[in-house]
């Protein structure tokens, strides 16, 4: 490994943790199954979250290596298919309790994983990590894998600081829980209008 290449290791860790951490639809998932069904539910929803973002660094690792034009490509259509999962869940977390039915969103491992491997948001900070920090320094394969195991990790801990911040705001969901549902609903709708003009903008 370059001296150059690890020179640059600060700099996507910081990169990966600025991205991790401000708000996008896992993120804001799992502030809002915390509020809604407590730790335990949201961990199980955790857990899909980081096999979701395994599945995605490892195809922005195959990108680097050497499929980079097809995932390219395909970032747009992940955009659009996360979109409409994101919209679905938002519509799901603003019915009202009365109306709820088989098909609302729980928080499960499977879930957790559709909605990461549909989160267009991380499949770009992967493949912006993997060619703005790791390519112009090397392409080798064990150099590429080695991020891309690190870009999980960085991304589902601070995931973790959202899970704390539900648990510390369930005594308030309790006591407001229609506006919230609905604030949050809304956030997750703005994620996904966000994404869509990004995909049909064809611009990242």
């Amino acid at each position: 490994m370059s001296t150059a290449l690890v020179a640059t290791l600060p700099a996507i860790a910081f990169y990966c943790f600025v991205q991790g951490i401000t708000p996008g639809p896992a993120n804001l998932c799992s502030l809002a199954t915390t509020m809604r069904y407590g730790i335990r539910p949201a961990m199980r929803q955790w857990l899909g979250l980081t096999l979701g973002f395994y599945v995605v660094s490892f195809a922005a690792v195959a990108c680097a290596w050497g499929a980079g034009a097809f995932l390219q490509a395909a970032i747009p259509w992940v955009s659009v298919v996360g979109a409409g999962y994101i919209l679905w869940l938002a519509w799901s977390m603003a019915r009202p309790a009365e109306k709820a039915h088989a098909f609302e969103a729980r928080p499960t491992v499977r879930a957790g994983f559709l909605l990461q491997v549909t989160n267009a948001k991380i499949l770009v900070a992967c493949v912006t990590a993997l060619f703005s920090f790791v390519l112009p320094y090397t392409a080798d394969l064990a150099v590429l894998l080695g991020v891309g195991l690190l870009l999980p990790v960085i991304g589902v801990s601070c995931n973790l600081v959202w899970i704390a911040a539900g648990a510390r705001l369930q005594g308030f969901y309790e006591a407001h829980r229609r506006p919230v549902d609905l604030v949050m609903a809304a956030s997750l709708a703005v994620c996904a209008a966000g994404m869509l003009a990004s995909a049909l903008g064809g611009g990242q």
